[in-house]
């Protein structure tokens, strides 16, 4: 509860709501991930809501965290699956062979296709 709310007359508090009302729009948020220093915190199909008070914005996120690791196994799965298509179809290699390419070289796709053609 925030200091003095107990004393404010209804008819502010009224007022007040309403500006919070106003102010507070639902966001269609397919995932949110919170990267901190040494882990990931994902939320799939969360319900966002922004809110703007007094000229700064928040968020609220609603819905059930996973934390993932950021090791190197967990990080490769950060790779686009439009990366792994590229890195297959260039080099004339599986999915699974693009994918292995992309981990060992970080992600990057033309350094992956390079490594595949025996370059």
């Amino acid at each position: 509860m925030m200091p003095g709310m107990g004393r404010m007359n209804p008819r502010m508090m009224k007022k007040l709501q309403k500006q919070l009302q106003n102010s507070t729009e639902d966001i269609d948020a397919t995932e949110v991930i919170i990267k901190t220093k040494d882990k990931e915190i994902y939320f799939s199909n969360p319900s966002v809501t922004s809110m703007n008070m007094m000229g700064q914005q928040s968020y609220q996120i609603v819905g059930e965290p996973q934390e993932r690791g950021l090791n190197g196994d967990e990080e490769a799965t950060n790779i686009p699956n439009e990366d792994i298509e590229l890195v297959a179809s260039q080099a004339g290699v599986s999915i699974e062979k693009a994918k292995e390419a992309l981990e060992e070289c970080s992600g990057e796709p033309a350094e992956a296709i390079i490594k595949l053609m025996g370059g």
